[in-house]
């Protein structure tokens, strides 16, 4: 972290391209080099951790802005948002713990830098061509004429390297 931001870098792409792989992949990669590594996810659909009958549930059911639940193992924090608005990336980032890195998957439209996890197979459009904030694609086959750098999927080292170098302190 620098001056209390964590540095971030941002793992875009469509529906099924292996963001959520990648992402993994990274994580994985970057703890085994020992760096403290955290994620933000972000859903474009409705999901609940929570489940009716549970304690917790009952207690946002009842009416709770938010439901801490701790564990031996592992706690969370439940807001609900009640109507308000869907906070931006940079609410969410201080709420969370110091880290050496926060891989963002999705938030696409937002400013940090990213890599766009491509596909061939999926024949979706590159969003590197229309984002200038994606600095790098990985992808299964080669993209000729693109004016960034391409990774194969399968490079984590390289992807690794690339995501250390271009990461940034949010905002």
């Amino acid at each position: 972290m620098e001056g209390g931001k964590p540095r971030v870098f941002g793992i875009v792409g469509y529906k099924n391209n292996g963001k959520t792989t990648l992402v993994v992949r990274l994580v994985r990669h970057f703890t085994g080099r020992g760096l403290v590594v955290s994620t933000v996810k972000h859903a474009h659909h409705t999901v609940d951790l929570d489940q009716p009958g549970k304690d917790s549930y009952e207690h946002r059911r009842a009416g709770a802005r938010e439901v801490l639940l701790a564990t031996g193992l592992r706690w969370f924090l439940l807001h609900e948002l009640r109507g308000d608005p869907e906070p931006p990336l940079e609410q969410l980032l201080a709420r969370m713990s110091p880290a050496d890195l926060v891989l963002i998957e999705g938030f696409k439209r937002d400013p940090h830098p990213k890599l766009e996890v491509h596909r061939a197979e999926r024949g979706t459009p590159l969003i590197a061509h229309q984002d200038p904030s994606v600095l790098a694609v990985a992808s299964d086959e080669p993209i000729p004429g693109l004016d960034r750098p391409v990774f194969h999927l399968d490079d984590i080292p390289a992807i690794a390297d690339f995501v250390l170098e271009h990461a940034r302190p949010w905002p």
